[in-house]
């Protein structure tokens, strides 16, 4: 459990935070910006949730908390088992809540562009920020140990956050298609 009885420490005043093993890094290091991107994305699925109900707001929750597991599977350089890792059974039910949103979804004829519903248009700019978390986590394993589930579980997200906004767009009917070449 975490308890925060004080919220600023003034340990970053100098352009340095600590990792999840205690060691100290600059604050524009890959693994920080990493796991801040991650952080960013988990704020833009909170802003998403003001307009969703019932069983995908359920998800996105369960999502939020994950990305909380994947900052702190982040923040823990090397691939020892002493912190909170992404499990493999979290992207499993990324694939599975992907597959059931896509059984009742209208087939796609297009690109879609992001827009149709507020919690649709959310959505997609989640997405976004989850392929630059992706694109940030993978640099990172290029030079440093990354759990592999970690790079699975955010090109799983990704996936979702497509998959859901297509959902709350009226399953698919309310999506905004792109039309290749249609203002040139």
């Amino acid at each position: 459990m975490v308890t925060l009885s004080k919220i600023y420490t003034r340990g970053g005043d100098e352009g340095k935070t600590s990792l999840g093993d205690g060691s100290r890094v600059a604050k524009y290091s890959l693994r920080v910006e990493s796991y801040g991107t991650v952080d960013e994305a988990n704020a833009v699925i909170g802003e998403a949730r003001l307009d969703t109900v019932g069983d995908v707001d359920a998800m996105l929750a369960r999502i939020q908390n994950d990305l909380f597991d994947l900052g702190a599977d982040l923040c823990r350089p090397g691939d020892d088992d002493q912190g909170l890792r992404v499990s493999e059974g979290q992207v499993e039910r990324l694939e599975e809540e992907i597959d059931n949103m896509n059984e009742v979804l209208q087939p796609l004829t297009s690109f879609v562009l992001p827009g149709g519903s507020a919690a649709a248009a959310r959505l997609h700019f989640a997405r976004t920020v989850v392929r630059r978390a992706e694109r940030l986590v993978t640099a990172l394993a290029a030079e440093e140990v990354v759990s592999p589930v970690a790079v699975r579980y955010l090109n799983r997200l990704s996936d979702y956050l497509f998959v859901a906004a297509r959902y709350l767009n009226d399953k698919g009917a309310g999506d905004v298609l792109w039309v290749p070449g249609a203002h040139r």
